[in-house]
């Protein structure tokens, strides 16, 4: 299998389809949300979330995506499945362009594009017990006729992640955290599903929780050759999980790579200051503390040249003028810097 490429280009058509394991090509794709800044003279700007962004992900890969809050990992999970509609750019799952489809094409698409988010409490209905809670996809989409056939499936969705099949007569509140989650993935998985987009799925769950529900997560990547996009701000969870992974900031990737290339050949400075706060497991993985300067900048106004600069160690007057281009510092290795030589 070939890996995935990456690339931030001001012109998206130098992103090619690299082989026929391709299952997800995004070129550079936006999301600016628009707002007046003064209030008796009108003066429109824009909320630049995510701000030109490009990748293709092959089939059975996970792509992990890491970043500081507020740096628009969100956003870019739910403009890929239109979620939220992004301001430009193009997002094409199998060849098709998702962002051109109609209400009803669109429908059909999110049968093989699911999501699991961050709070399952939130996203589960507490007024249906269990049992209709994974039913209702099978109704929506029709892929399961007969109420004893949509009970067997359910029972089936139930085992396949692990929890007990009495539980499809309980109510959301009467499950753990932990549970909760396994539910969630239960009912993305409900419609068979290519794609999953997981949104911090882990990060409100107790670390041996954690542990159990990332466990999952790959054996059903393995079991049902699914392709994952995982958002994280914890990089010791995406290192666990992906195959790849994207550093996040102000809108843009700053830092991609193999997870070996991230973890053990860091080439910005801000994958080197995320990685520095992850713990040590011993003397030797024991790392120099980087400390950033203030907080991450409002992405409704982003510094000149290089985004990072205001926080940045090595921060020089060239920086405020130019922003840099990705540089591939080594095959399938890409980072923007200015100090970064190919």
């Amino acid at each position: 299998m070939t890996t995935t490429n990456l690339k931030q280009n001001k012109h998206p058509n130098d992103i090619q389809q690299d082989s026929q394991d391709t299952l997800l090509r995004v070129n550079d794709i936006k999301k600016w949300f628009p707002y007046n800044d003064g209030i008796i003279i009108k003066n429109k700007k824009h909320i630049k979330a995510v701000d030109g962004i490009s990748f293709t992900l092959n089939k059975g890969q996970t792509l992990g995506i890491v970043g500081e809050s507020g740096s628009g990992k969100s956003t870019l999970g739910r403009s890929l499945i239109r979620l939220i509609d992004p301001t430009s750019g193009e997002v094409y799952f199998n060849d098709t362009n998702i962002l051109s489809l109609k209400k009803e094409q669109l429908r059909n698409m999110r049968k093989q594009v699911q999501m699991v988010f961050q709070d399952p409490y939130a996203t589960l209905n507490p007024r249906m017990r269990i049992g209709a809670i994974l039913s209702e996809p099978l109704k929506l989409h029709k892929l399961v006729k007969g109420k004893s056939k949509r009970a067997e499936r359910v029972g089936e969705l139930l085992e396949l992640v692990g929890v007990n099949a009495e539980f499809k007569d309980r109510y959301p509140h009467e499950l753990s955290g932990g549970q909760r989650q396994r539910i969630s993935i239960a009912r993305a998985l409900a419609v068979s599903p290519e794609l999953i987009v997981f949104d911090e799925a882990v990060s409100a769950l107790d670390v041996s929780i954690q542990a159990q529900v990332l466990n999952l997560i790959q054996r059903l990547q393995k079991e049902l050759n699914l392709t994952y996009i995982f958002i994280s701000h914890d990089l010791s969870v995406v290192k666990h999980i992906s195959s790849h992974i994207g550093v996040m900031y102000l809108g843009k990737i700053v830092e991609y790579g193999s997870k070996e290339d991230i973890f053990e050949d860091p080439q910005h400075p801000y994958t080197k200051s995320l990685l520095s706060a992850v713990p040590s497991t011993g003397k030797q993985d024991k790392k120099e503390r980087i400390v950033l300067k203030g907080d991450i900048p409002s992405p409704s106004d982003i510094p000149s040249g290089c985004r990072f600069r205001t926080r940045c160690y090595m921060a020089e007057e060239i920086c405020a003028q130019k922003e840099p281009d990705f540089i591939e510092t080594s095959p399938g290795h890409q980072s923007a810097c200015l100090f970064i030589k190919e």
